[in-house]
């Protein structure tokens, strides 16, 4: 029994060493393209600022990394995040949203933080957590973004 622990600890050793050499593309497509995200949503210089702290690493082409997302296995679980977190919401990608489509992830940022869903637990243990009063200004914002969307539904419909 000792014996086989014992290569199945050196096996995990030498799949840990070999995960350093393949590593999963990073995140790094710039924020040119939220240029439009900023202006079509209004976006204030206030929730500029907690978009950056809280929401950008996951929901935008352009991602910070800390020192630690650069050994495997935690490089290959930031980037499933990234992913997802894109896959749901992506401000850099706006553009090929439809109006209707906008409105509704709008709708679901909302949703998400009156329900503490968003920021992920993960990543409010070490980036730190939104306050409520942040919280409130991103729903605010967002709310009056809804608004606009559905005005201009409206418009097109006519």
């Amino acid at each position: 029994m000792k014996r086989i622990l014992k290569m199945l600890g050196i096996v995990l050793v030498i799949a840990l060493i070999i995960m350093q050499f393949f590593r999963p593309d990073k995140n790094n497509g710039g924020y040119e393209s939220f240029t439009l995200f900023e202006k079509e949503t209004k976006v204030s210089g206030e929730v500029l600022s907690i978009l950056k702290k809280n929401c950008f690493d996951c929901h935008t082409n352009q991602t910070r990394y800390p020192w630690y997302a650069e050994i495997a296995p935690v490089s290959y679980w930031m980037n499933d995040h990234i992913i997802d977190g894109k896959k749901h919401f992506n401000m850099s990608e706006w553009n090929s949203y439809s109006v209707k489509k906008k409105s509704k992830k709008m709708d679901e940022l909302i949703e998400e933080l009156k329900e503490g869903e968003m920021p992920l637990n993960s990543y409010t243990w070490i980036h730190g957590s939104i306050t409520k009063e942040e919280k409130e200004v991103l729903i605010q914002w967002a709310s009056m973004a809804i608004l606009n969307y559905e005005e201009a539904l409206k418009v097109s419909l006519k």
